[in-house]
C-alpha cells in the first residue's frame, strides 16, 4: 500500500514537472513566435559625403516586388533589398545615379522602372534589381519634375511632382512605352495653411509668417479611391507631416480628407514623419515608411520610420502613430486592427538614475533616458571600457532594448569598412554581481539603432553597455531604451477638464488634464467623428498642450490615455471641441 502510495506520488510529480516544463516551452515558443522592430529603422545610414560628418536619410521610398522589399532614398549610395521589412541589406553595387534625391520606383511589366530628381533625366528598369544592374529606357525625361512620383494604374502611368515653399504640386499623365508626358503638367494642389494647422512651418507650428514647403507627392489606390498624401510644412521640423486628399479619379479634382494629416508625429523619441511613401507588404497589409527629424540647421540629420496604414470601414485611410516608437511586430499575416503589432511592452528606462564611466559637460548620461533623440550623453573617450549604465528602479521583465548611437565628434565620411560598434550588454539584479546578456563584441556589421528583441524575457533591474570598439569620434549614445513590463498596475484613468478651441485661430486648441499618480506620461487621442480619434499625441510629465495642427472647419474630439512602466490606461470620456 505504501509502494501504491509512493507511486501515485511520483507519477504526479512527474506529471506536474512535465506540465510545468511544456509551460516554459510554450512561453518561450510564444516568445519566439513574432518578431519587432522599433523606430528609428536600423539601418547603416551613410555618413555624407564631405565638409562635415553626419549621417542623413530622408524622401524614401519601399516597393513590394517579387519575394521582397526594396528601399530607395535621397543620397545613399546605394539601396536596401529585405525579405520582412526587419532585416535590410544594402545594394551598393549598382549603376544607378545614386547620388539623385527624392527616388521613385514603380512596377510595370514585372519589372521596376526608377527615376528621382535634380541630377537625372533617365528612367531605368531592372526585372533583377538584386543584381544592382538596371538599363536606361529614356533620357529625356523633364528632370526639373522635382520629388516625382511614377504610378502605374490600369495601363497608364502618371507622374505627381512639386517640392516648393510656393508652387503648387502638379500632376500629368505619361506615355508608358515612351516616357513622354501627354500634356502638360497641371497644379491640383497649394498650400492653405490658413485653415490646415499641420501645415503651418515651426516645430510647434508656431513661424506663422513663413510658408510651408510643399512637396513628397505620393498616391495610393484602393477600392477604386486615391489617396494623394503630400510632405508639409518641412522636413527639418519635428512637425513634419504627410497629408491627405481623396478623389475617384488619379488626376482629380481631389478634395481634403477629413483625417488629416495623415502622418503626424510631433513628440517621442522620434518626430516627424512626412516625406515618405504608402506600399502593401507580402499579405496585403499597409505601410507608411517616413523621414524621422533628428536635428535640424545648416546640416540636417535624418532617419527612416515605419508605420502601419488602415482603412475603416467608411474608407477613411489612416496611419497608427499610437507610441509609434515602442517595439511592434512585423507580422506574417494579414491584420485588421493596430493592436494586433502591440507586444504589450513598455518603455521601463525614461528618466531613470544613470551611471556612467565619464561624460562630457554638455552631454551627461541623463540624456540617455530623456527620450529625445536630439540629445545625447557622451564619454571623454572612445576607449573600451567606457560604460553608460540604467538603473530601472525595481526589478522588471525586459523584452528587448535599444541602442542610439549618437556619433558624436565624429570625423568620418561615406561607408567606410571599419564603421561599426562592438559592445556588450550586461544586467544586474543588485548593481554589483554583472551577467553578460547580449555579447556584441565581435560585431561588424554598422548598426547605428540597434534593436535586440531577446529570445526569453529576464527579469533584472539594472542594465549596462560597455564599449569595446567605437569607430568614430567619443562613445556617445541618444536613447539607451529598455521595454517590457515592471510590476507594477497601470495609472488610473483619468480624463480631459479642459478642452477649449482658439477663437482667434481655429487651427489651436488647449488641452489640460489631472495629474495621475504614477504615470510617466500621457496619449492623447483625436479626430474629427467621436469613433474616429485617429490621430495621436504623446506627451510626458506634463498636464497641458496646446495643439495647433488642427483644420479650422472641423468639429474635434478627444479622448487621453495614461500609462507608466505597468501599461496603459485607456480613457473612456470623449470630449468634443467646437
Amino acid at each position: 500500500m505504501m509502494n501504491a502510495m509512493y507511486n501515485r506520488q511520483t507519477i504526479w510529480v512527474l506529471v506536474m514537472i512535465i506540465v510545468m516544463v511544456a509551460g516554459c516551452r510554450m512561453f518561450e515558443m510564444e516568445n519566439s513566435t513574432f518578431r519587432t522592430i522599433s523606430n528609428p529603422l536600423n539601418l547603416n545610414y551613410r555618413f555624407h559625403l564631405n565638409d562635415i560628418s553626419y549621417r542623413d536619410a530622408t524622401d524614401p521610398c519601399i516597393v513590394q516586388f517579387e519575394d521582397g522589399y526594396y528601399l530607395f532614398m535621397s543620397g545613399l549610395g546605394g539601396y536596401y533589398y529585405s525579405s520582412d521589412l526587419i532585416e535590410w541589406k544594402l545594394i551598393g553595387d549598382t549603376n544607378l545615379p545614386m547620388e539623385s534625391f527624392a527616388p521613385t520606383v514603380v512596377e510595370m511589366y514585372g519589372e521596376l522602372y526608377y527615376t528621382a530628381s535634380y541630377t537625372t533625366d533617365t528612367i531605368y528598369k531592372t526585372h533583377n534589381p538584386k543584381s544592382g544592374i538596371w538599363e536606361a529606357v529614356s533620357c529625356d525625361f523633364p528632370s526639373e519634375m522635382l520629388e516625382p512620383m511614377l504610378f502605374y494604374d490600369e495601363d497608364r502611368l502618371y507622374l505627381y511632382a512639386g517640392a516648393s515653399n510656393s508652387a503648387s504640386l502638379t500632376g500629368v499623365e505619361v506615355d508608358p512605352h515612351t516616357f513622354q508626358l501627354m500634356g502638360e503638367p497641371f497644379p491640383f494642389i497649394e498650400s492653405c495653411k490658413q485653415d490646415n494647422g499641420w501645415e503651418v512651418p515651426g516645430d510647434r507650428h508656431d513661424q506663422l509668417d513663413s510658408s510651408p514647403r510643399l512637396g513628397g507627392v505620393w498616391i495610393s489606390k484602393r477600392a477604386g479611391k486615391y489617396y494623394l498624401q503630400y510632405a508639409s510644412p518641412g522636413i527639418q521640423f519635428k512637425t513634419s507631416n504627410d497629408g491627405l486628399y481623396v478623389s475617384s479619379s488619379p488626376l482629380g479634382p481631389f478634395s481634403l480628407a477629413r483625417h488629416n494629416p495623415l502622418v503626424y508625429k510631433p513628440e517621442g523619441f522620434t518626430t516627424g514623419a512626412g516625406n515618405g511613401g504608402t506600399f502593401q507588404d507580402k499579405y496585403g497589409n499597409y505601410w507608411h515608411v517616413g523621414t524621422v527629424t533628428v536635428k535640424a540647421g545648416r546640416y540636417f540629420r535624418r532617419k527612416l520610420s515605419l508605420y502601419p496604414v488602415f482603412f475603416d470601414a467608411d474608407s477613411v485611410m489612416y496611419t497608427h502613430i499610437g507610441m509609434g516608437d515602442y517595439p511592434m511586430i512585423i507580422p506574417d499575416r494579414r491584420i485588421s486592427s493596430p493592436e494586433e503589432l502591440s507586444p504589450g511592452w513598455m518603455l521601463l528606462s525614461y528618466n531613470k538614475i544613470t551611471r556612467s564611466s565619464s561624460e562630457l559637460r554638455k552631454y551627461p548620461a541623463c540624456c540617455a533616458v530623456d527620450e529625445n533623440i536630439r540629445t545625447w550623453w557622451s564619454a571623454e573617450t572612445s576607449d573600451k571600457g567606457e560604460y553608460l549604465s540604467v538603473d530601472l528602479g525595481e526589478e522588471c521583465e525586459i523584452h528587448a532594448v535599444q541602442i542610439n548611437f549618437a556619433d558624436h565628434d565624429s570625423d568620418l565620411f561615406g561607408r567606410q569598412d571599419s564603421i561599426f560598434y562592438q559592445y556588450y550588454l550586461e544586467e544586474s539584479a543588485d548593481g554589483r554581481r554583472w551577467n553578460v546578456l547580449v555579447d556584441k563584441s565581435a560585431n561588424t556589421e554598422d548598426a547605428p539603432h540597434d534593436y535586440i528583441q531577446l529570445k526569453k524575457p529576464i527579469n533584472t533591474r539594472y542594465i549596462r553597455i560597455t564599449n569595446v570598439y567605437y569607430p568614430l569620434g567619443k562613445f556617445s549614445v541618444s536613447g539607451l531604451r529598455v521595454f517590457g513590463k515592471a510590476d507594477k498596475p497601470s495609472p488610473a484613468e483619468t480624463k480631459l477638464y479642459r478642452v477649449s478651441r482658439n477663437k482667434k485661430d481655429r487651427r489651436i486648441a488647449v488641452l489640460k488634464w489631472r495629474e495621475v499618480e504614477g504615470a510617466i506620461g500621457y496619449n492623447i487621442r483625436f479626430g474629427t467623428h467621436p469613433d474616429k480619434l485617429y490621430n495621436n499625441y504623446v506627451i510626458y510629465d506634463d498636464t497641458e498642450v496646446e495643439l495647433r495642427c488642427l483644420q479650422t472647419r472641423q468639429i474635434y474630439y478627444f479622448a487621453i490615455d495614461s500609462f507608466n512602466e505597468g501599461g496603459m490606461t485607456r480613457g473612456s470620456a470623449v470630449e468634443e471641441c467646437l
